[in-house]
């Protein structure tokens, strides 16, 4: 048979975005990565430029996400973030808050985060997955209304969702190292495959 080769997934690394594509790519969204019955839907903020710009959650180098996934025993390799609907044969999935890209999240307003959590709160009782992960403590804070809300399980659910937050993996997060973002990661991890196992 001819033809060319088909290049490892893990080869495939998605091109870098010009500077142009960057700033062009203000109040773009990137589309979810999202099933019915997910063991894990992970929720971040909203999209950075370079994230939106390249079409990928987390794209951005430097963020800590996927390393921390990997490191964390989510996946058995530290995946590309063009390869992040691999994610969904694992039983895990991506979506945002607030959809729209910005250059900070600190540039959304406390309505547009509220207005996201309600939208939010709508996609998990459609797809009802075991638990969602918020990254972003402050957002959480702020979209949901619980200011003195800490990392790990939170005492409210989503339907028959439960809530747990981590800390937002952007490298601009200086008061996070990557082993922390592992340590926090791996307990959300063992969590989900406790009540999994409760569950059969």
């Amino acid at each position: 048979m001819g033809g060319k080769k088909r290049q490892p997934d893990s080869l495939r690394k998605t091109r870098p975005p010009t500077r142009e594509e960057v700033l062009a790519a203000k109040g773009r969204t990137v589309p979810d990565v999202i099933a019915r019955g997910l063991t894990v839907l992970f929720c971040g903020i909203n999209p950075g430029l370079y994230t939106a710009a390249i079409g990928h959650h987390f794209g951005r180098p430097g963020n800590r996400f996927w390393p921390a996934l990997h490191q964390a025993a989510f996946t058995p390799r530290l995946l590309d973030p063009s390869e992040e609907h691999e994610l969904l044969g694992w039983g895990y999935g991506i979506t945002n808050i607030v959809p729209g890209a910005t250059a900070t999240a600190g540039e959304l307003t406390p309505d547009q985060l509220k207005s996201g959590a309600r939208t939010l709160i709508r996609k998990v009782r459609k797809y009802g997955p075991e638990f969602v992960a918020v990254v972003g403590i402050d957002a959480y804070r702020k979209a949901f209304v619980r200011p003195k809300a800490q990392t790990g399980l939170q005492p409210e659910t989503i339907g028959t969702a439960r809530i747990w937050l981590l800390p937002n993996p952007s490298g601009l997060n200086a008061n996070y190292q990557l082993a922390d973002f592992v340590s926090a990661f791996r307990q959300l991890r063992e969590a989900a495959e406790q009540q999994r196992e409760n569950h059969r």
